[in-house]
């Protein structure tokens, strides 16, 4: 019975160990996307032309890091946004926790332009039968170099409709000290093919004035390995 009990115990201790050692195993992963045109917050980022994004990720044990880049058009000699990110998801009563922080800079931006900032970011989510929940914050002390600090708030939510067609939307509010506060929504469908692929189609609208914050649909195919 002791050698049983033994043997119990050291297959026990080996799972753990194993499941432990998977779990310290990075996993990286891949995105690819083109899209009729580039909405950040309600926003057009390229003056409601197509842009061409893709990123890497690498996640460890909760632990996440990444980077993403978007072709841009703001008018100027600005030709591209990239992002440099990280942070640590976990699972606290029920609720998936995710904070972290994004680092955002322009390339070819004009000489004497601060259009780089860093925004720090706490989000919560839950599952609710085949509907996901989410709660998401940002805060900045430099908004794009225009505003100093910023807070943008956000309630979003996703519903599976099958195994691959998934409905989702989001309404937000970025809060400004310079510029005047907004409200931003959008809704949507995303399609997620059996190799890789999905089709993303989304309706987004603001109540600010301006050409570029007008209501649009936007199409998106993205690839994600």
């Amino acid at each position: 019975m002791k050698t049983l009990f033994a043997c119990a115990s050291a297959l026990a201790l080996l799972a753990t160990a194993e499941a432990a050692r998977a779990q310290s195993v990075p996993e990286v992963s891949y995105n690819l996307s083109v899209a009729s045109d580039y909405v950040f917050r309600g926003i057009s980022q390229t003056d409601d032309r197509a842009a061409l994004q893709g990123g890497v990720d690498i996640a460890v044990s909760g632990f996440y890091a990444g980077g993403w880049a978007s072709t841009m058009d703001f008018g100027d000699e600005t030709d591209a946004e990239v992002d440099i990110y990280g942070g640590y998801t976990t699972r606290i009563a029920g609720f998936d926790v995710d904070v972290g922080a994004v680092l955002y800079l322009y390339v070819g931006k004009p000489a004497g332009a601060d259009y780089d900032y860093v925004e720090l970011k706490a989000a919560a989510s839950r599952d609710v039968g085949p509907v996901n929940l989410g709660v998401t914050t940002y805060y900045t002390t430099n908004f794009f170099g225009v505003d100093d600090e910023a807070f943008y708030y956000e309630a979003n939510s996703a519903f599976a409709i099958s195994p691959s067609l998934t409905a989702s939307g989001a309404v937000g509010h970025q809060t400004l000290d310079v510029s005047d506060d907004y409200t931003t929504w959008n809704v949507g469908l995303t399609y997620a093919f059996p190799k890789l692929i999905s089709i993303d189609m989304r309706y987004h609208d603001t109540d600010t004035a301006g050409p570029l914050s007008e209501e649009r649909f936007v199409g998106m195919v993205s690839l994600a390995f």
